[in-house]
């Protein structure tokens, strides 16, 4: 059996205590040599990866006044070249209205050591639009498209709309969570492509017990996948109401799906505690059971491990709303992005609206310890600026580097919504800053020698979301 056939079927499989030492040891060292393929064998390697030098990130006109389309700028970030802190190659898109979200790669660290596959392609879905584009990085810093997938195919093969996360798996199928049907309704799925980029139908069996969905992460080793909800994107896509929370149209619960058998076992509801749960991260060392969630409009972060033969599901951070002069209600954080550092060390998440990004040790993870905090905007007033530029909007999508020393972070969250919180942000154009983090004893602090302004390119302001490292990064790469 090859490795890559091995690995698919470990989430089928009872470890015994045997093959459980030897996969842990493999996870832990270097790949044999004969190994190839993207990526890494191990978190441990990844840390150890040379610095980034550019990184992806989409800039976005859907939603503003500008009628151009979307497109992918790659950024110089590093600090000894004379065009640090510069976009230095942008690929537009062939339509406007895309929307450009989130985005991901062909493969990555799910499958090293299959020399067949290569960290190549960009899988890049149009939220808005459902037309996804898959963009060759060959050479990283002039990213070419490939193929664009238009939204009939995907409305007519699927009945699925919106896409969202995007993961490559270890067998190089690639998934894509979908927020909704054909029609923009709820509770969306799970489509999926082939190594050609070809749509090969829905990963699920059955969507019953969905309402909603957001974002996913899997780990085989404990045949398991979960996923979050937000909200059908005839909802979201007309702003925030709060008669829609009262209407149950947001989520609240997280779904423990069966990896193999591509059904939901478990779900969980978390209640006004939990309103609209994001993005789902889990440990990157595939042997564990803990992961952690950011409920957006509660402003809470939920902790999950199995717990003799269970999920078990409990709140672990908790941001209280403020008064902010102007608003008829208390303003609570919103917490739209976290991640976990490559070592599972360091747990970071953006308020939105309060404006700061908050690092915290789960040394012991059920118990996280605030480490550092850094304010970046937010609605508060607050009068931040980095060469020169007053830090508009609020911090929202991150990305760490691999060695867990550096946090990027852009502004914008979604075309609606930012016009309803931030409607400065499509005149201003958003930012992309560096946080220099202390990743032995924690701590933050902005990088006042980097800024991409978006509000300077070409063809106007654009906003800036999610970003992607050519070598990998912090919440793409899974290991199995």
């Amino acid at each position: 059996m090859q490795r890559r056939e091995f690995l698919a079927t470990l989430g089928a499989t009872a470890l015994t205590p045997t093959l459980g030492r030897h996969l842990l040891a493999f996870g832990e060292d270097a790949a044999p040599p004969e190994c190839h393929g993207p990526g890494f064998a191990s978190p441990r390697d990844a840390i150890k990866a040379d610095r980034e030098k550019l990184l992806y990130v989409v800039g976005i006109y859907t939603g503003t006044r500008i009628t151009q389309p979307d497109y992918l700028a790659t950024a110089d970030v590093d600090p000894g070249s004379s065009r640090y802190g510069q976009i230095v190659h942008r690929l537009p898109m062939p339509n406007a209205g895309d929307e450009l979200h989130h985005f991901g790669w062909n493969a990555c660290s799910s499958c090293h050591g299959d020399p067949t596959k290569s960290r190549r392609y960009l899988v890049v879905p149009g939220l808005k639009s459902s037309r996804i584009h898959v963009i060759d990085v060959l050479d990283p810093a002039n990213p070419r498209m490939h193929k664009v997938i238009e939204p009939e195919e995907v409305l007519r093969k699927t009945d699925l709309s919106a896409p969202h996360t995007v993961h490559c798996l270890a067998d190089g199928t690639i998934m894509i969570s979908m927020l909704g049907d054909a029609k923009g309704r709820g509770p969306g799925g799970f489509l999926t492509l082939n190594e050609n980029f070809e749509i090969t139908g829905r990963w699920e069996r059955s969507a019953g017990g969905m309402k909603f969905n957001y974002d996913y992460w899997y780990q085989p080793r404990h045949n398991v996948m979960v996923s979050s909800e937000w909200a059908a994107p005839q909802t979201y896509e007309l702003g925030f109401k709060m008669e829609d929370v009262e209407a149950g149209k947001f989520g609240s619960r997280l779904h423990f799906w069966d990896w193999q058998r591509r059904v939901i076992l478990k779900t969980v509801e978390l209640g006004q505690d939990g309103l609209i749960p994001l993005e789902v991260r889990f440990h990157h060392d595939p042997a564990s059971t803990h992961g952690y969630v950011g409920a957006a409009l509660s402003s809470n972060v939920w902790h999950w491990h199995k717990d003799q033969g269970d999920w078990d599901v409990q709140k672990v951070v908790s941001v209280k709303p403020i008064e902010v002069q102007g608003w008829d209600f208390p303003v609570p954080g919103l917490i739209t992005d976290i991640l976990l550092s490559m070592d599972d060390r360091f747990l970071y998440f953006s308020n939105w609206l309060h404006g700061d990004i908050r690092q915290y040790d789960i040394s012991d993870p059920g118990r996280p310890k605030l480490a550092g905090q850094v304010w970046c905007g937010g609605v508060t007033g607050k009068d931040v600026r980095v060469r020169g530029r007053k830090l508009s909007g609020g911090p929202q999508m991150l990305q760490l580097s691999l060695d867990g020393k550096r946090l990027y972070v852009t502004n914008s969250l979604q075309s609606t919504w930012d016009n309803q919180f931030y409607p400065d942000l499509a005149g201003d154009g958003s930012w992309m800053l560096q946080i220099d983090v202390d990743a032995k004893n924690g701590g933050l602090s902005i990088n006042e020698n980097f800024l991409v302004d978006f509000g300077k390119e070409p063809a106007g302001p654009a906003r800036a979301h999610e970003m992607r490292f050519p070598g990998g990064d912090c919440t793409s790469d899974i290991f199995v």
